[in-house]
């Protein structure tokens, strides 16, 4: 059993929110799937069903983005799988609007997000997609950033952005990480490079 989850917050302020990208991930997943994430659970919305293949559980917390590890972790128990076959999908404004990252581990993050699932879990050795949402230039504070609704130009980059993510999600299922990253991950500059997955 794979642990399919999407980063977000709930609510309907937050849903057309860069800092939604995981969930609107999740949601194409799951209509690709025919999977109906509907389910409460460990605090998260879950659906169970089959993705190329394999079998899975399509889960979006409703905990808010702080404390997403805490139903992470109960997922990954409740279904008895084990970090190796968890893969997070979630917004990332160290990367420019439509770059994808499939990573294998991570520890330094500045996503609180990913922050709570690394530290719930007591490891980064689990596979993460990052979604990048990075404008040319960031005035003011990131929160507020990633909190605002997408404008026309980024909702368009990002229903582009989420299918590709849909397709690294089932690439990591059929062929593994390593072909994965070597498919999906594009060159970022020097500076951009790195583990950080930002607020």
């Amino acid at each position: 059993m794979w642990l399919i989850v999407g980063l977000g917050n709930v609510g309907r302020e937050y849903e057309a929110t860069p800092h939604n990208l995981g969930f609107l991930a999740i949601d194409v997943i799951a209509a690709r799937a025919g999977i109906r994430v509907t389910r409460p659970e460990s605090k998260a919305l879950v659906g169970l069903g089959k993705l190329a293949g394999h079998e899975v559980a399509l889960a979006k917390p409703q905990t808010m983005m702080n404390l997403s590890g805490v139903s992470v972790r109960d997922l990954l128990a409740r279904y008895e799988a084990t970090p190796a076959n968890l893969i997070v999908l979630l917004d990332e404004v160290d990367l420019p609007w439509g770059m994808l990252r499939v990573r294998d581990r991570g520890r330094n993050s500045s996503h609180n997000g990913m922050q709570s699932v690394i530290s719930s879990l007591g490891t980064d050795a689990f596979i993460r997609v990052r979604l990048g949402c990075r404008p040319e230039k960031l005035w003011g504070d990131r929160k507020d950033y990633v909190l605002r609704e997408m404008n026309r130009e980024e909702r368009k980059i990002a229903d582009e952005m989420v299918v590709e993510a849909a397709d690294a999600v089932e690439a990591i299922l059929t062929e593994g990480v390593d072909k994965a990253m070597s498919r999906f991950n594009r060159k970022v500059e020097p500076a951009d490079e790195g583990e950080g997955d930002s607020e």
